[in-house]
């Protein structure tokens, strides 16, 4: 319990530097003070008010909440599929929501307005197709149908995107902001239409945190206790595929966060318990992606960069060190 206790104040005290960085770096950077300041009303009107309150606010709260929710989604996935390489790609909603955005991009440029509706359409509409495979036929909801049914579909919507970006060359350039991942200062726009998704994700999975927990002790033993596996485990997926589907709807593909977060998170606090393992992975997710997107912006400021790469050059050296401690 200490151990997991100290992790958690880590990955806690991780978030909130983070978010106080992504307010106050870029490519004007403000005193911390100042920023405190503005966020308390004290700071008057100017300049530096409307970098904070316009642009940068928005984004870290963005941020934020898309790491968190694909920190959930992963542990989510993870623990209901009792595979460790289960991620928001193996339900088939990363490869549906990049092709639905991308659809718009290439095919209807003029309707840009719709890519994140078409990115949260196509992402749940693939984790749906998965679903509705795996509870078909015989062995209903099994890991193995489940996973087998996402690799197929996350092939499908990939092949699917590759021919649009193919039959549209001239139009691709468009189209890599989002297939690499990033924030926009859009302000609340990003959120507006989303947040339903992202809460109600988040309580699900909350909710399913004593159910997975039995999950682990085996299908069989899990209905001996009164639980009903196969309804854990579409529940979870539903969850997942909320919270990942939204997360690309303003974030675009960042696939990387929901599979290695859960496992920085279950190794550093020694425990698989779900009790811990997805509020904590919902706090790393959130640190991470605030602490990759403040790194994309000010690096090679004023130009802002893809958070996709920056994310996994912060993350990969983090995991493969605790890997190593682990093996």
């Amino acid at each position: 319990m200490a151990r997991r206790t100290a992790v958690f104040a880590v990955l806690v005290a991780a978030m909130l530097a983070a978010a106080g960085a992504s307010l106050a770096l870029g490519a004007v950077k403000l005193p911390i003070a100042e920023v405190l300041e503005i966020l308390l009303g004290k700071g008057g009107e100017g300049p530096n008010h409307q970098i904070v309150e316009t642009l940068r606010l928005p984004r870290t709260v963005e941020a934020l909440i898309v790491g968190a929710a694909l920190g959930t989604a992963g542990a989510v996935l993870q623990g209901a599929l009792a595979n460790p390489l289960a991620s928001p790609d193996v339900i088939g909603v990363t490869g549906g929501a990049g092709f639905g955005a991308i659809l718009i991009l290439i095919a209807f440029p003029a309707s840009i307005a719709l890519v994140p509706a078409a990115a949260l359409f196509f992402g749940l509409l693939a984790a749906a197709l998965v679903f509705g495979f795996a509870w078909s036929g015989r062995n209903r909801g099994s890991t193995g149908k489940i996973i087998l049914a996402g690799i197929a579909m996350l092939s499908l919507f990939t092949a699917a995107t590759t021919g649009l970006l193919a039959s549209f060359p001239e139009r691709a350039p468009s189209a890599l902001f989002f297939i690499a991942g990033g924030l926009t200062n859009a302000g609340w726009e990003g959120l507006r239409y989303t947040w339903p998704y992202f809460l109600a994700g988040g309580l699900i999975a909350i909710f399913l945190i004593r159910p997975l927990d039995r999950l682990a002790l085996g299908d069989d033993v899990a209905a001996s206790l009164g639980s009903r596996p196969q309804l854990i485990r579409l529940a979870a997926g539903f969850s997942a595929a909320l919270l990942a589907a939204a997360a690309a709807a303003v974030a675009g593909l960042l696939g990387f966060l929901g599979l290695v977060v859960p496992h920085v998170v279950r190794m550093a606090g020694g425990t698989s318990s779900q009790a811990f393992v997805i509020p904590a992975s919902a706090v790393g997710g959130a640190a991470l992606l605030a602490a990759a997107d403040t790194l994309a912006r000010t690096v090679r400021a004023p130009i802002e960069l893809p958070v996709g790469p920056f994310m996994v050059i912060l993350g990969v050296p983090v995991f493969l060190w605790l890997l190593r401690k682990a093996v």
